[in-house]
């Protein structure tokens, strides 16, 4: 895997100290922001691979950052959160986050998130290229990109991954089980409640629009993609 720029935003410099030198030992490339406006702004400047922000920041705090950025990016993002603030951590996830670590942490458990996700969102890890197109749903594996009926929504890296499991599983139902293992993997799966795989359909379901029909839910098991027109 190559060197990737990471974006930490965290605003104790103690935390953020350790996560820059626990990244940068990594072999990342690590940027560091104080608040959460100084962290768009360099995101929107420097475009990193991947971004670590705190939830509670002052003024503009993580999850508002999360949903500024959602709207004009798909970069990867992860947010550090207090061990009591779970209802926080749904949050996130729904506004577009891609996983969360709760406080107090280990540099190990960091590092390990960092390259699971850059893994799965890394251009070599996107498989088979070329296009895919389903009803007015048109897939560029190359590009990681997706349009819908002419429009170009933006889909986040997992979003992305999320409906790209669906079509190539070529009708065939998934179980929210195995969604939860492909996307967050083993180790992760079992702390992901199948709420959250819910609140991402939902999520992807919206931004599909006119095709959202297309993700049939499968009563007590999962989800399928309907390439004919019979879940209408």
């Amino acid at each position: 895997m190559s060197q990737a720029t990471l974006l930490i935003v965290e605003d104790d410099p103690d935390i953020s100290f350790i996560l820059c030198e626990c990244l940068k030992k990594a072999g990342h490339r690590v940027l560091t922001a104080k608040s959460a406006e100084e962290g768009v702004e360099l995101a929107r400047r420097r475009q990193p691979d991947l971004m670590v922000v705190d939830i509670m920041l002052p003024k503009m705090d993580g999850l508002e950052l999360v949903r500024v950025l959602r709207q004009e990016s798909e970069v990867p993002v992860i947010l550090l959160t207090a061990k009591s603030d779970e209802v926080d951590r749904i949050l996130g996830l729904k506004l577009g986050a891609d996983d969360y670590i709760v406080k107090p942490f280990s540099v190990a458990e960091v590092a390990s998130r960092v390259k699971a996700i850059l893994r799965r969102t890394a251009p070599a890890a996107r498989g088979r290229g070329g296009k895919l197109r389903v009803g007015g749903i048109e897939m560029d594996f190359d590009r990681h990109e997706v349009t819908v009926n002419g429009r170009s929504p933006s889909l986040s890296p997992r979003e992305f991954q999320l409906l790209r499991l669906l079509v190539e599983a070529q009708g065939r139902a998934l179980s929210r089980e195995i969604l939860s293992k492909t996307l967050w993997g083993e180790d992760r799966s079992s702390e992901i409640d199948v709420r959250t795989v819910d609140q991402h359909i939902a999520r992807l379901r919206k931004k599909l629009q006119g095709e959202r029909h297309r993700i049939a839910t499968v009563s007590h098991f999962g989800y399928q993609f309907k390439s004919s027109e019979e879940s209408r």
